[in-house]
């Protein structure tokens, strides 16, 4: 690998994984209301960092008591990616179900660390979401099958969310990418969350790839999607295309992706019938996520914003926007990450560096495997690979 190649993986890892956690972080206090409530809130559009919801009242003001959202604070989101990292840095391989059952199950345990939220150092598993609650329960004391445990569990974006390592460490290769995160996510997601883990897994990885674009991306997650997953990203990106500013994307792209979304008009307020599996939808974060990726032409700062303003779920939203820019490699703005950052007391940048020395690790131990097999199939008679 050349040194240029060399620095481009540094900065696409790098540009998916810190602009992962700023859109997050961006996004944290205004998810769960609409466009609308989020303009009166905020006297307009949100345009970067903003305080709580609820401002000093965030201790006790419900639905987020509590958490302090806002004022740079990562979420879950940020908090999970990085713990999937810790994996990939402890295994330095490809990852599967049992992986997360034998080390990252026990990192949300046992391990304390710095929570924005909570501004104060907890165990992971005392923030996380009951979907992600979920991989304790059924992995520590219910002893489930790793490959099966997310079955039964609420069918949410709670594993797409932090996948974003699986398809660097894929890079380039979407349906490399694909099938690990499928694996991966099948300890903690079923159906249509479990797919969209593996279809966003996918989109980094395309992002990755030498002359990708934010059309070659949602080109690479059609030609893997299934079922609604596939139907929902290929209607909202039809609606998005025809939009170069969110400002007027936001109603059309809500109402491209709302047949496949199970929760309803109501974020806060789900219907009887959200968060079952079904062949027939999908979780609403990605296609937005890359619907807002193609009205910003992959443009950073227009894609996460685009997210944020969406509302609803859309710290998820801007995360996996912002991942999917950031890996395409446009800039994520240096005073949004540096705030983030300080907010936070998390070190953004680490767990990129980490993460790229382990997926040149794993590329080596990829091409001597494909050399041991070419070798044992030219032995039986197969075709000998030239060169």
């Amino acid at each position: 690998m050349t040194p240029e190649a060399e620095d481009a993986l540094a900065e696409r890892i790098t540009g998916a994984l810190v602009g992962a956690a700023v859109g997050d972080a961006l996004g944290g206090p205004v998810e769960g209301w609409s466009p609308e409530q989020i303009t009166e809130r905020h006297g307009g559009r949100v345009h970067g960092v903003v305080g709580p919801w609820h401002g000093d009242a965030w201790r006790t003001a419900r639905p987020l008591a509590p958490y302090h959202k806002g004022d740079g604070h990562v979420t879950d989101d940020t908090l999970m990616t990085h713990a999937l990292i810790r994996v990939y840095a402890t295994v330095r391989d490809h990852l599967d179900a049992h992986a997360v059952a034998e080390h990252l199950v026990p990192d949300l345990m046992t391990n304390p660390r710095w929570i924005p939220e909570l501004e104060a150092e907890a165990l992971p598993l005392q923030r996380i979401f009951l979907a992600e609650k979920w991989l304790v329960a059924r992995l520590h004391y219910g002893h489930v099958d790793p490959r099966e445990a997310g079955v039964g569990n609420i069918v949410n974006c709670g594993a797409a969310m932090y996948m974003a390592p699986a398809g660097l460490v894929n890079a380039a290769h979407p349906a490399g990418a694909y099938a690990e995160a499928l694996d991966i996510a099948g300890a903690h997601q079923s159906s249509y969350g479990r797919e969209a883990a593996g279809v966003f897994a996918a989109a980094v990885a395309a992002a990755c790839a030498p002359g990708a674009t934010p059309a070659s991306v949602v080109d690479a997650c059609l030609s893997l999607a299934k079922d609604g997953t596939r139907e929902a990203i290929d209607k909202v990106c039809e609606v998005a295309a025809g939009y170069t500013d969110f400002e007027s994307a936001l109603a059309p792209l809500r109402a491209a992706v709302a047949p496949y979304d199970t929760v309803g008009p109501d974020y806060r307020s789900p219907s009887l019938g959200a968060r079952r599996p079904s062949r027939l939808h999908a979780i609403e974060e990605l296609p937005v996520a890359l619907g807002m990726l193609l009205v910003a032409g992959g443009d950073y700062r227009h894609a996460v914003l685009g997210s944020v303003n969406y509302g609803r779920d859309c710290d998820s939203i801007a995360t996996m926007a912002g991942a999917i820019a950031g890996a395409l490699g446009s800039a994520v703005p240096e005073e949004w990450a540096k705030t983030v950052a300080e907010a936070s007391r998390l070190d953004l940048w680490e767990p990129a560096a980490a993460l790229t020395e382990v997926t040149r690790e794993v590329f080596a131990r990829d091409v001597e495997r494909r050399r041991a097999h070419e070798r044992a199939f030219a032995g039986i008679g197969g075709p000998r690979c030239s060169g």
